[in-house]
Formats: C-alpha cells, sequence, structure tokens
C-alpha cells in the first residue's frame, strides 16, 4: 500500500488495502517479457516506476515482468474493487497489444526458467535490487517467479495492533487452501501444492532471521515488535549491507508483516487467482474472520455489525495469543504441501472456530467457517465468490484437475494458462468442466 500511507492512523478495518502482482507474456506464446520499463516509459515518456489511474495505481516489481496494481490511497470498502481492478487490466492489456504481450495471473509462471530468464527492474531503485541480487541471488523462483495478492489493514494504536495481530496469526495456516495457484513450475508438479510458500519460505537462507519461521513470533505491541523482530534483521543485515540501504521494514517477510510507519498489517500467504473477483473473494473471506477474531462491532458498507447477525462466539483475546508460531506453523507446512484436502487433526485449533470434529480437512473447516462466520457477515454474500473454492477446489486443484488426463506437454500447459489469461481479461473464475 506504498501510496496509501495513512497521516492520521486509521482504526481497524475502517479502510483496506489490495495489492495484485501479474506477469507479463507474449500474448502467442506465454513466454515471460521483461518490458515493464519500456511500458512505463511509454505511458510518461519518461523512465518512471509508477503510475495513477484513478483509484488504481500501477507499479513496477524486482522484476522486470512483473506490475503490481494497488489501490491508490486506503479503500473504504471491497464491493467495488473487482471492476476497479478489472478495469484497470483492460487498460493494460490495451496498452500491452503494441508489444503483443498480455498479462497473465497465478502465482507462478509454469515454464519460465528463472536462471536465465529473470531480469531485474532497471530504473529507479535499482540500486536495491541489485543489492538484493548479490546478497540473495534473485535469480530463482522464489524471487523472480511469483505473484501474490496483499491484504493491508490498518490498526490505530498499540491495543489495536496487538488484536490485529494476534487474530492474523491463526488465519495465517489455513489461507493457502484457498489461495494456492502454483502448483507447477519448469514444467513439472512441484512437491508442494503451493510452489510459491514453498520458495518464499526459504529464498532468503542466508539471513534466516528475515523470513523466521514465516508464522510471525507471539508479539503483540510496537516495542515488543522491534525488539523481537526488527532489531534481529538489522543486526544480521549491518554486515552484508553496512550502508544501511536495506530497511529493515521492507527486509521482513514474514507471512505478514506490521508496517508501522503507516500503522498496517500487511498479510503475505496468498497467491494471485485467476481475476480480481477471486482474490477480492478471499480478501472478503479472510477479513470477515478477522473482524470476528477481533470482536470488531460495527458495521459498514460491507459487513454486518455482529449484533445483527447470529455467530459463534469467537476465543477470547488472550486464547489468541497464546498460540506459538510452531504450532502454527505445523498447520500451515502441511496445507502448503497437500492442499485444501490436508487433514487438520490439531483439535484445539479446530475448537477455536467451533469445529464439529476432532478433525477434518481444511476444505471442511472453510466450508464450516463460511456457512457460520463469513456468510452471515456479508452484507453481499452474492459479491463473495468463495463457493467456487469450496466447491471445486483451490486453483492448483483445478489446475491438477484440468491436465490430470495428459503428461505435461507444453502445449497443453500453454493451452490451460492461455484460458487464466482469458479468465482475468474477463474477471471471470475459472471452472474446469472437464480435463483438457
Amino acid at each position: 500500500m506504498n501510496s496509501s500511507e495513512l497521516k492520521t492512523r486509521a482504526s481497524l478495518f475502517t479502510v483496506t488495502g489490495i495489492e495484485l502482482e501479474y506477469m507479463i507474456v507474449d500474448r502467442d506464446s506465454l513466454a515471460v517479457r521483461p518490458i515493464a520499463d519500456r511500458f512505463f516509459y511509454d505511458l510518461a515518456d519518461a523512465p518512471v516506476n509508477e503510475y495513477e489511474n484513478g483509484s488504481i495505481a500501477w507499479s513496477n516489481e524486482l522484476v522486470n515482468h512483473v506490475i503490481e496494481l494497488k489501490c491508490n490511497g486506503p479503500a473504504p470498502a471491497l464491493r467495488d474493487l473487482s471492476d476497479r481492478f478489472a478495469e484497470n487490466i483492460a487498460t493494460i492489456n490495451t496498452r500491452l497489444q503494441a508489444y503483443n504481450a498480455r498479462l497473465m495471473p497465478t502465482g507462478a509462471h509454469p515454464f519460465m526458467r528463472p536462471d536465465t530468464e529473470t531480469r531485474l527492474w532497471p530504473n529507479e531503485n535499482n540500486e536495491i535490487y541489485e543489492l538484493y541480487d548479490r546478497i540473495f541471488n534473485c535469480r530463482g523462483h522464489g524471487w523472480s517467479n511469483l505473484q501474490s495478492m496483499h491484504i493491508n489493514l490498518p490498526f490505530a494504536d498499540d491495543d489495536e495492533f496487538g488484536r490485529l495481530h494476534a487474530a492474523v496469526r491463526l488465519l495465517l495456516p489455513i489461507l493457502p487452501a484457498l489461495s494456492a495457484s502454483s502448483p507447477l513450475l519448469e514444467e513439472s508438479w512441484d512437491s508442494h501444492h503451493d510452489a510459491r510458500l514453498r520458495f518464499y519460505r526459504t529464498n532468503q537462507q542466508r539471513v534466516p532471521v528475515i523470513t523466521g519461521d514465516l508464522i510471525p513470533e507471539q508479539v503483540f505491541t510496537e516495542g515488543d515488535y522491534h525488539r523481537h523482530i526488527f532489531d534481529p534483521i538489522r543486526a544480521a543485515m549491518t554486515p552484508l549491507d553496512p550502508l544501511g540501504i536495506l530497511e529493515y521494514e521492507f527486509l521482513n517477510s514474514r507471512g505478514a508483516i506490521a508496517r508501522f510507519d503507516r500503522g498496517a498489517i500487511e498479510i503475505r500467504v496468498l497467491d494471485t487467482q485467476e481475476c480480481p473477483r477471486m482474490d477480492i473473494s478471499i480478501a472478503l473471506a479472510g477479513i470477515a474472520v478477522l473482524r470476528w477474531l477481533t470482536g470488531h462491532t460495527r458495521a459498514d458498507m460491507d459487513f454486518h455489525a455482529p449484533a445483527d447477525v447470529t455467530l459463534p462466539a469467537a476465543p477470547g483475546y488472550a486464547i489468541q495469543c497464546d498460540w506459538t508460531a510452531p504450532d502454527l506453523l505445523n498447520i500451515f507446512e502441511q496445507i502448503i504441501r497437500t492442499g485444501e484436502d490436508t487433514i487438520i487433526s490439531n483439535e484445539r485449533f479446530l475448537n477455536l472456530f467451533h469445529f464439529p470434529a476432532a478433525s477434518g480437512s481444511a476444505r471442511q473447516l472453510w466450508r464450516h467457517i463460511y456457512t457460520t462466520i463469513i456468510h452471515p457477515l456479508l452484507k453481499t454474500p452474492e459479491q463473495c465468490a468463495l463457493p467456487v473454492i469450496l466447491e471445486h477446489g483451490s486453483l492448483s486443484t483445478r489446475i491438477k484437475r484440468s491436465l490430470s488426463a495428459h503428461s505435461l506437454q507444453h502445449s497443453h500447459i500453454v493451452e490451460l494458462y492461455r484460458q487464466f489469461a482469458d479468465c482475468l481479461a474477463t474477471n471471470t473464475a475459472y471452472v474446469p468442466a472437464n480435463t483438457l
């Protein structure tokens, strides 16, 4: 939410920032096209790295074949964001026709070879990207072949930060059951249902404190966050970056990061979906659960007030804070490996959501959460397309189902991902009628 800094910190759930990353690919072959610098230059007739288009801004990323679309300022509601993002995608696609290129979604390109095809952004802030490359080697899937959605949620003070951070930590392990969309790398099935997160976990192992266990530590005040997260990052990076070019707040790569400079927590474990409608549906679902966990009492344009609907009792703040990172990481690792059909046998975790059995799949848990929490809170449930995922599976599952009748022939992969690019262009969900 770079252009969404809050001069006066916004309170819980009063605004939201969404960021979506997409690949620029050749219209015919779907090979990555590292032309973002040319695209932005042609927009402004100058070497810029950001373009404001009303309520949505476009910007560069680390690699030159990725464009990020983001809310151009905090959004007071999510209900119109799907259409706003779709309109901007259509505009970008129209402009990319001049290069015989288009945008393509999902969490990772299915046949890019990062070791030979990576091109870093060459213009403004390039010295930052080059330093990242020297320290971590950015020519790998965890750096140059990943697209994600980030959700930015505000907090006004330490009390709100603690409540939000406690709730986000509980939600992180099960979000990839909905959002995984990267089962395929270099024309081979990955060992994990969510390959992007597998690489994300390990791409900075030279300095392990940057990512930690991915599930953030049990810290619920700004002071503790600095002591337990920022200070160790700064100490570990000083020998590698003695000039302090890389700021510790930007280096922090946990699955959710605190940005005290703008009063927000940024959730980062979500693969990009096939279209904004599906991304915003996942955001609506996640935010509904977080509103419930934090005990948020107010209604807004998207959600009812809890007092106006029937909801189960949320676990208390102390209970939420008691969960350790290793306990949550165990659930998270299982889900990114085997997806929404992973059996969760941690009854204590299931009890947080009043799940009616001692064990169940992640998909069964989400169906229960949707029925008891998300659907009652949504003012317009039809705007949330989560039932597509609950019925047909995550996009990773739908990709596997669509290609299951064939060996992974290049032509079949291109045909399927061309359909995803079409879904992005038309803002429609992908539901496989049958295998290719």
